[in-house]
Order: C-alpha cells, then sequence, then structure tokens
C-alpha cells in the first residue's frame, strides 16, 4: 500500500483528486490536496481540500453540512493524480447541484448510455405535466393501487418467463417490471439513490459476514 510520500506533489505542493460517487460512479468534482489537506482526510475520512482561490484548507461539508465521507483514496500510475470515493451528505457543488459536472458538451447519439436516473427525471416530468395520452400520465392517475396491481402483474410474466428459460423474454418482463416499480419509486417519493445506498449497506453486511464466516472457518 502507498504512503504519502509515494505521491508525486506538483511545483506548488498539490494533487489533483477526482472525488467519485461510491453508489452512482457519478464524477462529482475536481479539486486538489496538499499534503497536509491528504492527512486530513485520510485521519478524519473526510474531503479536506486546498483552495487554491482562497490558498488555505477547506474541509468539505464544514459549512454547509455536505459531507464527503471516504470510501478509498487510489492513486494513478503516475502518482500524480487521484481517485477519492465518497459517500456524500449532500450536493457535491457550491451551487447546489449533485455534481460539478453538469454542463454537457457533446454525446454520441449512437453510444449514449441508458441512465435509470434520466428515466427516474422523465416519470418526474410526466407526474408534474401528466400530458394526454400517456400510459404513465395513466397510472398516476389511477393511483398506487394501480401501480402497485401492475407490479404484480409484471412479477408474474417475469416468472413465467424466467420457468419457460426463455432468456430475451425474461430481459422484456424484467424491463416492463421495472418500469412500473420506478412509477410507484416516483408515486412514494423514493429516489433511485435512496435504492442505492439501500443496496450498498447490506453489501457492507454481507461483506463482513463473509470476513466473519472466513474467520470462523481457519479457526
Amino acid at each position: 500500500m502507498l504512503t504519502i510520500n509515494d505521491l508525486k506533489f506538483d511545483e506548488k505542493g498539490l494533487i489533483p483528486a477526482v472525488v467519485v460517487d461510491a453508489f452512482s460512479k457519478r464524477v462529482l468534482t475536481l479539486a486538489y490536496m496538499s499534503r497536509e489537506s491528504l492527512a486530513i482526510s485520510m485521519e478524519k475520512g473526510l474531503t479536506c481540500f486546498y483552495s487554491r482561490s482562497r490558498d488555505e484548507l477547506w474541509l468539505k461539508g464544514e459549512t454547509s453540512g455536505n459531507y464527503q465521507h471516504i470510501v478509498s483514496i487510489t492513486a494513478d500510475c503516475d502518482r500524480d493524480a487521484l481517485t477519492v470515493v465518497v459517500e456524500k451528505d449532500g450536493p457535491a457543488c457550491h451551487t447546489g447541484t449533485d455534481s460539478c459536472f453538469e454542463d454537457l458538451l457533446f454525446e454520441s447519439e449512437e453510444r449514449r448510455e441508458f441512465r435509470l436516473k434520466e428515466l427516474y427525471a422523465l416519470l418526474e416530468d410526466r407526474k408534474a405535466t401528466m400530458p394526454e395520452k400517456s400510459y404513465t400520465t395513466y397510472l398516476f392517475e389511477k393511483g398506487t393501487d394501480k401501480i402497485l396491481k401492475k407490479i404484480g402483474e409484471e412479477s408474474t410474466e417475469v416468472i413465467i418467463a424466467a420457468k419457460a428459460d426463455d432468456k430475451k423474454e425474461t430481459v422484456y418482463e424484467i424491463a416492463d417490471l421495472a418500469y412500473h416499480v420506478m412509477v410507484l419509486m416516483v408515486q412514494m417519493g423514493i429516489s433511485v439513490e435512496d435504492v442505492q445506498k439501500e443496496l450498498g449497506s447490506r453489501h457492507v453486511i454481507d461483506h463482513k459476514v463473509k470476513q466473519e464466516k472466513m474467520t470462523g472457518d481457519n479457526m
């Protein structure tokens, strides 16, 4: 494992740190760390950066409450840049947005990835505007009972397709189920991040259980 002394800081004694959300894997911000701020980050388990404009250290979240809890810090192959994976308490950007990287400059239509958060945002818009002749509008108009009924129906379709060992049909039905579950999430005000955090907490528990089992097996 590396130490701070193994890193290459620039002529101003700084090293760039790319901060990444542990759950969404989205890049949150690019900041700089000095030896002192990096040491503080590792000691506290919270991101502490060096402000080049103010010429001082700043602990992220100290005034806003939007702390970033460090999961890991990794150096690149040249050891002159860092990736800091964090669990955040709130928006990463001082403007109040989730990430500092919000303004799209270019995106390939052919290679563009599907994003659950974009589908979620679309469903939120459907609920807010309720456009006519929209199936999603129909579900929101009918309410929670109708949405739950559709989730039950789609769950059954997944079981039938999987039981028939039909991979293509199973994928199709899982997509239908996922859509209706997300409609329910919007209806109840449950965000994608809420589910990601819950799954993440279960991963930690599972990891601990595995470690305890391995320790027990070696006794």
